[in-house]
């Protein structure tokens, strides 16, 4: 998923970090797991300030941290021999690495600290058993909305309708992504995001291009953050951790999840079948699960934790989301969806996708 823009202490415009502080532990990693060296795969700007030098210190190791910026890169790399011991994928890529036997089982006798995680997001339908993933952040795609400028009533009738309204001409910026548009379009005309069915994906084609011809949308990706915060447009579609911080920065702003149902998604670490170090492997995953790293990740990046711990205090009066509607995502609507995965429809969507932003 797409992540906020924060400065983090050690810097992760490098590929590599080593960590910020002396190493304080005695323990012999060698020994103790195999080696000292940890190749972690995850998304830039996904990780909280102290999480890896925290870990360096405390387990004697070296972290070698490296960044992907989409699932489909990460997965090249993959397939390309490159070794990791972590990767952090989505939840339909999660189902393809599992289906293409490239992950290994989590040993949960290890994971100490799963008691910690939220029940809600354990058992989805891209690892039922969690066989092979451990929840790392979680979210949703709603709208942020300025309050001043939208009515609320409005949006809460309209629902994903409102982005083709043609009252909100020059004032949309839609995501430029063929996967989360079209779930957009799907749920909008109440459809699976998942349906395989070709008078379903041609109605979301039509209902697209009425958008584009209604709206002049802006196409956009990362730049959203910053545009919504100094209240550039009224609408946009945005991941529910930027929408976190933007409502946060911006009072003026807004999110709302439609009834009709959105994407839940989940990101997940898990180990890679062919990690060199997939004891080691273990003990960062457990170490993430814990309520201090927890608590650095969600802070840093603004995303949904794992850790309920977390999740309570972030949302509790005083707390860094307390009255953030955008922080915690909702687990009561049927209508919510994770993707699946679908290499074919995948394709087909690309296809028209091109041809909306091309007409």
């Amino acid at each position: 998923m797409k992540k906020i823009l924060v400065t983090v202490v050690c810097s992760l415009l490098a590929l590599s970090l080593t960590g910020c502080g002396k190493k304080t532990s005695d323990v012999d990693p060698v020994a103790q797991y195999g080696c000292d060296v940890l190749n972690v795969y995850n998304w830039g700007e996904y990780v909280g300030e102290n999480v890896i030098s925290d870990f360096e210190n405390a387990y004697n190791v070296k972290v070698n941290y490296s960044l992907f910026d989409s699932n489909e890169v990460m997965y090249t790399k993959l397939l390309g021999g490159s070794q990791y011991d972590i990767l952090v994928p989505s939840d339909y890529m999660i189902e393809r690495l599992i289906d293409e036997e490239l992950l290994q089982p989590i040993d949960w006798g290890k994971i100490t600290n799963k008691d910690n995680l939220y029940e809600n997001i354990m058992g989805a339908s891209f690892d039922p058993e969690n066989t092979y993933s451990v929840p790392y952040f979680w979210g949703s795609v709603g709208i942020v909305y300025n309050k001043n400028n939208v009515d609320p009533a409005d949006i809460e009738k309209e629902g994903f309708n409102i982005l083709k309204d043609s009252k909100y001409a020059n004032q949309v910026y839609m995501y430029d992504s063929e996967r989360d548009s079209f779930m957009i379009a799907l749920k909008a005309l109440g459809y699976s995001m998942n349906t395989e069915n070709m008078d379903e994906i041609n109605e979301a084609y039509n209902w697209l291009l009425e958008l584009d011809k209604n709206v002049n949308p802006a196409y956009v990706t990362d730049e959203v953050i910053d545009s919504m915060v100094n209240g550039e447009k009224d609408l946009a579609v945005v991941y529910s951790g930027d929408a976190a911080y933007i409502l946060s920065e911006n009072e003026d702003m807004s999110y709302y999840l439609p009834e009709s149902g959105t994407n839940l998604w989940v990101d997940a670490m898990v180990i890679p079948a062919n990690a060199k170090c997939p004891t080691l492997a273990h003990e960062f995953i457990n170490f993430v699960l814990t309520d201090d790293a927890s608590y650095d990740n969600s802070s840093t990046v603004g995303y949904a934790s794992s850790n309920k711990n977390v999740l309570d205090e972030m949302i509790l009066e005083g707390g860094e989301f307390d009255g953030n509607v955008a922080y915690l995502p909702r687990t009561d609507n049927p209508n919510d969806e994770f993707f699946r995965h679908n290499e074919a429809m995948k394709k087909v969507l690309a296809d028209l996708w091109i041809k909306v932003k091309n007409q």
